[in-house]
């Protein structure tokens, strides 16, 4: 592990309001995955600042700080520098604050349960379907011991994973993991399995038990650790000390491994078939529509972290099925947003973009897309759009052709052996689709911002005196950080501050116009609001148009339906081309004359092409002076 990663470690744990704050951490491939305490106490934006912080999302419950590939050295720093440890806090139950909807604790439940076993499952899948290769290709024989090794190797995840999920789950529901496994394990045994084959009929003291296959399986196992994590409790609560050891393991073992080929196995199972069978149902409704619908909003639920819910369905394909149909057709999304990146390495002739969009770009083929949504896709929006679209084209063809997964692998190129069998050669013509036509449509529409070099401007004083200023924020120059660049938006004006869609007048209140903020004056100095060029005054002198040095195209127009003054009570200060500086007066009227004759005079602040813009912040404030913090512009 770097020094560098230790530092992101510890700036991480800064930003979320440090150790105290955490209820529970762990990671996935590219994100750590927080239970804070208090989310008002995480610094946010000054994480999304911190180099090697790609972004930081809030969903499911969850802070979840994405950073990329390296993720495991500085979950490992985080483990270094604290007293949290992975046993503990990768599950550890909120000890305060609130626990959120039903939705996000189980998207809580679920990342929390299958986040530590991707690795091995991915790692093994791509193995499976490596083997099922050179079965068709005729390199090796079933009859073979390199066959059965290979196979053992790579099934043995797939075939055991309640043993697995009883490890994970016993963390997330804080049980004697040991006891856990034994669950598992009695789930499994193999002559209950053959017992399960021939078809034995069997009782539990008379109580006819249901048997059903275990192996492969995902929700009995699940439940089944749920409840020892209550009975586990019960027995604890009484059993005196010196014998408690011995005798909850053993209690345990003998209501829950009973209960739960009564009860929990069974009813999991059906479960595990009706999602199976649903999600079946549907897509043979029309692989078609399927693969449109999955390949266009995949990446859109990664990015809001809900594509964990779709991993037990996936699991059940796989056990009950013997393939899933699913997984091939994300495949297209992962690769679509991997060529738009391409494209925009083609075409980028900013170094750093350049040099961003082509380390993400090998990464979204290898399946790691965040890195390249966060830091250009998503910031720049078309990109992200036409990814998906080219990744639901790419994923319709795949369910045109009929496209099964025969092991889980993580949608990337490494997956593609898994996809051998039925549909496979639509399978890689829909992901060569999704990839080229994402890099095409992005070499092709994709417009570079213009690069503006890093400025700052020292404070100025307005015409009443007050303190004004404005900057850019330019991109760090490390390819690895983040390209965001930022223009402050000062006030032109001192009055309160109000919100857009408050102004008597839907042109701009229903932000047709561009995003923006009202000033309700209390006074008649308008003074520019950032360092630019003047490229519209109205004849009339009721607004004003600049553009910026950072681009920002700024529209301040005094009044509600001024224009029918012609003029009158207006005082032009600037002409069309002129230069000016923050805070330099740009205009004086007659505020109380204004009023006078009938007009509302707050004064909207718009940035008129706010569509090119990541986002385009407001000030909280009340009230606001000439040249106070007024807007912030993201692009």
């Amino acid at each position: 592990m770097s020094a560098k990663d230790q530092e992101i470690a510890k700036k991480v744990i800064e930003g979320v309001g440090g150790e105290s704050n955490v209820s529970s951490v762990f990671h996935c491939a590219t994100r750590l995955r927080f239970k804070l305490k208090d989310t008002a106490k995480a610094d946010k934006e000054g994480l999304n600042n911190t180099p090697g912080v790609v972004t930081v999302v809030e969903s499911g419950g969850q802070f979840q700080v994405v950073i990329g590939n390296n993720v495991p050295e500085v979950f490992k720093g985080i483990m270094d520098q604290t007293s949290l440890k992975d046993a503990e806090s990768a599950d550890k139950v909120e000890e305060s604050g609130e626990k959120g909807s039903w939705l996000n604790r189980a998207v809580d439940m679920i990342s929390s349960i299958f986040s530590p076993l991707l690795g091995a499952l991915a790692g093994a899948g791509v193995l499976k379907g490596l083997v099922a290769l050179f079965l068709v290709l005729g390199w090796i024989n079933q009859e073979s011991g390199t066959y059965l090794i290979l196979n053992a190797a790579s099934d043995s995840v797939f075939t055991f994973l309640p043993i697995f999920l009883a490890i994970t789950s016993s963390r997330r529901f804080k049980t004697n993991m040991f006891v856990s496994v034994a669950i598992a394990g009695a789930l499994v045994y193999p002559a209950i399995a053959a017992a399960q084959s021939a078809g034995t009929a069997l009782n539990f003291f008379g109580i006819p038990i249901v048997l059903v296959t275990y192996t492969s399986t995902v929700i009995p196992v699940i439940l089944a650790v749920w409840v020892q994590s209550y009975v586990e409790k019960f027995f604890a609560s009484f059993v005196h000390q010196s014998v408690k050891n011995i005798l909850v393991p053993m209690l345990t073992l003998l209501v829950v491994v009973p209960l739960t080929f009564l009860a929990f196995g069974p009813v999991g199972n059906i479960i595990s078939e009706g999602l199976a069978s649903g999600y079946t149902w549907l897509y043979n409704l029309s692989p078609i529509v399927a693969g449109l619908i999955a390949g266009g909003f995949w990446q859109v639920f990664v990015i809001f972290g809900v594509h964990w819910g779709f991993v037990p369905i996936m699991l059940s394909n796989l056990g009950e099925l013997g393939y899933d149909t699913m997984l091939p057709l994300l495949a297209a999304p992962v690769l679509a947003q991997a060529g738009a990146l391409f494209g925009i390495f083609l075409k980028a002739k900013n170094r750093d973009l350049k040099a961003l969009s082509g380390s993400a770009t090998l990464a979204g083929i290898f399946g790691i897309t965040e890195p390249g949504i966060y830091g250009i896709t998503l910031k720049y929006k078309k990109p992200f759009i036409l990814a998906c679209i080219s990744g639901a084209v790419g994923a319709a063809i795949i369910g045109a052709g009929g496209g099964r997964a025969i092991s889980f692998a993580l949608p990337s190129v490494l997956a593609i052996p898994a996809y051998v069998g039925t549909g496979f050669a639509t399978t890689v013509i829909g992901i060569v689709v999704a990839f080229a036509l994402a890099a095409l449509l992005n070499l092709f529409l994709f417009q570079e911002p213009v690069a503006e070099a890093s400025a700052s401007s020292a404070p100025a004083a307005t015409s009443d005196g007050q303190p004004a200023a404005a900057r850019v924020e330019e991109a760090v120059s490390a390819p690895a950080e983040s390209l965001l660049k930022k223009e402050i938006i000062v006030s032109p004006l001192a009055g309160a501050i109000q919100a857009l869609d408050t102004l008597p007048d839907p042109a701009f209140s229903s932000g047709a116009m561009g995003q923006g903020i009202v000033v309700d004056p209390t006074s008649g100095h308008l003074t520019s609001p950032a360092a630019g060029t003047v490229t519209t005054v109205f004849p009339t002198g009721h607004a004003i148009g600049i553009t910026t040095d950072g681009g920002a195209q700024l529209l301040i127009h005094v009044g509600v339906n001024t224009v029918r003054l012609k003029g009158q009570f207006f005082d032009k200060k600037v002409k069309e081309g002129d230069r000016v500086e923050v805070g330099q007066l740009l205009l004086e009227f007659d505020l109380e004359q204004i009023k006078a004759a009938g007009y509302v005079t707050a004064t909207p602040v718009i940035v008129t092409n706010s569509a090119e813009y990541l986002d385009v912040l407001k000030s909280t404030e009340s009230a606001a002076k000439n040249g106070d913090y007024l807007l912030t512009t993201i692009v």
